[in-house]
């Protein structure tokens, strides 16, 4: 496993608003009180962020019906998985989270405004890190002259969070990034996230994240 604590996330005030749900040139030009507190929100939340990842990278020792397996004898399971990681030499999973800091102050916020923002903050940085810890693995990849899958997360259509989870954390430790995990599958903190990402010579790229999304049909941010 590899774990890394030097992450810098690159953030802004329309992240902030989007994660709120909100158009944020809407915003701007009909409540421009709410941009100034996204702005306090996103000032002082980028104080509270210990983003780090943890990933792990196994060969791919077989691949049958809704079911790929790598080294060690885990399988990840599922039509999403055999959809896009079918053609993966080797797996990557991955936890992301920004640490609980900012979670605590959200908690403890009696101003109820406020405290959305700053825990948009947290949905911008933990999504902002998956990226960047996604960006790299592609690198890696195109450096060794390979290609790489979308990255699917527990709780796409075609996997769910249940056995999704279990099976990433078969191959991570979350405690290697100081995240634990309840019975019922939640992290904590609550802003962490997972992935799995598929590496290989003849990978099909298909499709966006969105399509796999539940919400694909409603939210107003999907990815064309």
């Amino acid at each position: 496993m590899e774990v890394r604590r030097d992450w810098k996330l690159v953030l802004d005030v329309d992240d902030v608003l989007r994660n709120q749900g909100a158009d944020p040139s809407a915003i701007r030009s009909r409540r421009p009180m709410l941009v100034d507190l996204a702005q306090r929100a996103l000032d002082a939340g980028q104080e509270l962020l210990d983003p780090a990842s943890v990933t792990r990278s196994l060969p791919v020792t077989g691949a049958r019906h809704r079911r790929i397996t790598v080294d060690g004898g885990v399988n990840l399971t599922g039509p999403l998985i055999t959809e896009h990681l079918g053609g993966a030499e080797r797996v990557v999973a991955m936890l992301c989270t920004i640490g609980g800091r900012l979670g605590e102050a959200v908690a403890s916020c009696d101003d109820l405004a406020y405290a959305l923002a700053l825990d948009a903050v947290g949905s911008a940085a933990v999504d902002a890190l998956c990226v960047a810890v996604c960006n790299r693995v592609e690198q890696e990849a195109i450096t060794a002259g390979l290609q790489t899958s979308l990255p699917l997360s527990p709780g796409m259509e075609g996997w769910d969070v249940d056995p999704g989870q279990r099976e990433i954390f078969s191959i991570i430790e979350p405690s290697a990034v100081n995240v634990t995990v309840s019975p019922g599958l939640e992290m904590w903190p609550l802003k962490s996230t997972t992935a799995v990402i598929g590496v290989g010579a003849g990978i099909a790229i298909k499709g966006a994240i969105c399509d796999y999304c539940a919400m694909r049909d409603t939210c107003r941010h999907r990815i064309a």
